[in-house]
């Protein structure tokens, strides 16, 4: 039980968490979350993604009695790249642009997405299966990136 026990701490406190089989891409971040913004903005310019939006969260979580007010869904993608698999796959509007979901946790910042190459489960076409795979490698770049910087 011991051994288990820390086992389990071991992993929650480990810097890279690739969750539930992989249906999660998380980081936790030693920045605070400015910084971590920051950083985040910087990775996704580096890696050729745009931020196509910024969308506070944390006002409808303070109406709910959370005391936060470091919460943002930031939306990134490639806007031409998204525009043409838009107009053929229209089924596919409500999971693009990826979203990553960023917050403060105590003097840390989590970074969190749903990793995109789940969704070629869903849409088993080989086109969107490569961009799937490569919005996957590119998201754990971002949020390695981000979990690196200082």
């Amino acid at each position: 039980m011991r051994r288990l026990l820390c086992l389990l701490l071991l992993l929650i406190s480990s810097a890279v968490v690739w969750a539930e089989d992989d249906e999660l891409l998380m980081v936790r971040s030693s920045l605070e979350f400015p910084e971590a913004m920051a950083a985040l903005q910087e990775a996704v310019t580096e890696h050729g993604y745009t931020i196509s939006r910024v969308q506070r969260v944390d006002i409808g979580l303070t109406a709910m009695g959370y005391k936060t007010d470091k919460y943002r869904v930031v939306f990134i993608g490639k806007h031409e790249q998204q525009k043409l698999i838009m107009q053929k796959h229209p089924e596919l509007i409500p999971y693009l642009p990826i979203k990553v979901a960023i917050f403060a946790e105590g003097d840390d910042t989590l970074l969190i997405a749903a990793n995109p190459v789940l969704l070629s489960e869903f849409y088993p076409d080989p086109s969107l299966e490569k961009y799937f795979r490569r919005c996957e490698s590119d998201m754990r770049s971002i949020l390695v990136k981000v979990q690196e910087a200082e």
